[in-house]
């Protein structure tokens, strides 16, 4: 019974100890019938050349056919409730899930019937990620409805007042409406791209390219704000060919520069693109703070919003979700490490599409 799983091994021997016990029972009791009734009384087997038994023979036969199927049956009926309580535990589990109540779980019981445990382990498993996922969701309808809601209340309030003469149309009004428009944007954009990965449908449209171009020519869109912030930027910026979706690295680099702008101490900040064997690494130093040690693991969640010790709260908590999302929809991955006393974010991936294809897998995005 090698190849016989938990569940199957306890069917075979119950059958085996029935059957055991139901033959030695009619042999025991055909042995002891034959031994007392020759003893006690011999006139009751009449001595004849017919082979056919008697009546009081076939009556003990029947009797112990009888003792034996009420032993088989108390077998079968414990065996069955054994293998049967879990399956009415994941039925009525189902049922109650299916009812909205995503919290109860089904009871394994006997655990020696391994088919059925495993059974119900899945089954628990399976709860507990329906659970997960529906709190996710209500998290991020939750979320989004809260960092939609400021720019869209300013856009609101401004344009009203537009309306009402309060406010005249202005450049210095006109450009604050214009930068609350490009922010609603790029929060929709980044919803947008977390959540197609989540879904699994986040598309990569690949071209060969030489990647050191398109960084550079982010470091030079970025580079006046964050020199107007305090920032001194420096690129290192290696010449690499390789296989990208330029429009997505692009919308990483910006979001690992945004996160530099909005959480770093002014001061120097590095980009360096370097290439590794078969494997292309794009890093974003900065000279600090950096991430404390119990939000560190944390960064790349979805809304998992960073809070200094002199500050509150600042940006959305999706610019390092995306970062991971488009780093693992090329078949890499985004991490992050402090570096003398600094941050720095470092996305990796293979330079060809084969290798990002082999590479890819469906992982849950992590983002900040």
């Amino acid at each position: 019974m090698a190849g016989i799983g938990g569940l199957g091994r306890q069917i075979v021997l119950s059958m085996v100890v029935a059957t055991i016990a139901s033959v030695l029972l009619t042999i025991t009791g055909l042995y002891v019938f034959y031994g007392v009734v020759i003893r006690m009384a011999p006139h009751l087997l009449p001595m004849t050349q017919h082979w056919m038994p008697s009546q009081i023979e076939w009556m003990v036969i029947l009797a112990l056919c009888l003792a034996a199927a009420g032993i088989t049956v108390i077998a079968a009926l414990r065996l069955a409730r054994r293998i049967v309580a879990p399956l009415v535990s994941v039925a009525r589990s189902a049922r109650r899930i299916a009812d909205g109540d995503l919290e109860v779980r089904a009871e394994a019981g006997d655990r020696s019937l391994s088919e059925a445990a495993t059974l119900v382990d899945d089954f628990n498993l399976l709860a507990e990620r329906l659970e997960r996922a529906s709190q996710a969701v209500m998290r991020w309808n939750a979320s989004i409805a809260h960092e939609l809601r400021t720019p869209v209340t300013i856009l609101s309030g401004r344009l009203q007042g537009l309306a009402d003469g309060v406010f005249q149309p202005d450049p210095p009004l006109l450009r604050s409406l214009v930068t609350q428009v490009e922010a609603l944007t790029r929060l929709i954009e980044d919803l947008r791209t977390v959540s197609l990965f989540e879904g699994g449908r986040l598309d990569v449209r690949l071209q060969p390219l030489d990647l050191s171009e398109e960084v550079e020519a982010v470091v030079r869109l970025m580079q006046p704000g964050l020199e107007a912030a305090g920032f001194t930027v420096e690129a290192d910026l290696a010449p690499c060919r390789c296989e990208v979706d330029p429009a997505r690295i692009r919308q990483a680099i910006m979001a690992l520069l945004e996160n530099v702008k909005r959480h770093a101490h002014p001061a120097r900040v590095l980009i360096r693109l370097k290439r590794d064997r078969d494997q292309v690494r794009i890093d974003v130093a900065d000279r600090g703070p950096g991430l404390t040690p119990d939000f560190a693991p944390y960064a790349f969640e979805p809304f998992r919003r960073y809070m200094d010790h002199e500050g509150p709260l600042k940006g959305s908590g999706l610019g390092l979700a995306v970062v991971l999302a488009i780093a693992q929809a090329h078949g890499g991955t985004a991490s992050y490490a402090t570096v003398d006393g600094g941050a720095c974010f470092s996305m990796v991936f293979p330079r060809r599409a084969g290798q990002a294809r082999r590479a890819a897998s469906p992982v849950t995005p992590r983002g900040s």
